[in-house]
């Protein structure tokens, strides 16, 4: 396991950062929107800096939603391929914005296209993560039925992380939706059981087992501002933390 650089005051020195493909599209709702991206990929420049391993995986949602499709009749395995595809056009905006901002990146996709990125070999992307490259890892699992949560549960047991960053919209999870309920708890710590139990809509189930079979602890925090992530990996930002309680 990867240890934090002694003269850095991080929490972790491998982390992945899950990225909703919706969080790309910014007040559009759709397609990627550059002045959206461009803060993010600073955000994720910033943390290499700090000499941070990190990877990500990103979603598909602000291109096509694979279960959507489905159950507007669409053959569920097939919509799911489409959305896997729409991650690979996520992770290559990501890789550009990223390389601009500094660090160099790698997009390694489970659905091997050779032409356009890299395949994901498991070796390849911790040799990646072990030169200071950033890691963008595309297409889901590479199957169908499977969320990019899980793909991302999935890639950070495989790369040893020693942290699960879930970047959304609100800094943590909450008793109630806050833009609704203006005394809505923000919870510091929750365990995975709770989450389980209480079927809080965080990941879905199979990524907080995979997480919790291989105790990488989640950490959900407010990708909106700039400069978040970087808190967040010193201990300093507000989120919340779901671990083995």
């Amino acid at each position: 396991m990867v240890k934090p650089p002694a003269n850095a005051k991080l929490r972790y020195g491998r982390v992945l950062v899950k990225l909703s493909g919706e969080a790309l599209a910014g007040d559009k709702g759709y397609g990627i929107d550059l002045d959206v991206i461009e803060p993010i990929a600073k955000d994720i420049a910033a943390a290499a800096d700090m000499g941070v391993e990190i990877c990500l995986v990103v979603g598909g949602g602000n291109i096509y939603r694979g279960l959507m499709a489905a159950e507007g009749g669409m053959d569920r395995a097939r919509a799911d391929y489409m959305g896997m595809l729409a991650t690979v056009m996520n992770a290559l905006a990501l890789q550009t914005a990223i390389e601009r901002a500094g660090p160099t990146a790698r997009v390694l996709s489970a659905i091997p296209m050779p032409t356009v990125c890299e395949p994901y070999i498991r070796d390849k992307a911790l040799d990646h993560l072990a030169k200071g490259r950033v890691a963008i890892f595309a297409g889901g699992t590479g199957n169908p039925f499977f969320t990019t949560d899980t793909a991302a549960a999935l890639r950070a047991a495989e790369m040893e992380c020693q942290a699960l960053y879930k970047a959304t919209q609100v800094d943590g999870v909450y008793s109630a939706d806050p833009k609704k309920v203006p005394d809505a708890k923000r919870y510091v710590r929750l365990s995975y059981a709770d989450v389980l139990k209480q079927d809080l809509k965080i990941m879905d189930g199979a990524a907080i087992a995979l997480a919790r079979d291989n105790r990488i602890p989640i950490i959900v925090f407010s990708i909106k501002n700039q400069g978040s992530l970087a808190l967040e990996l010193q201990g300093q930002g507000a989120s919340t933390t779901i671990d083995g309680g």
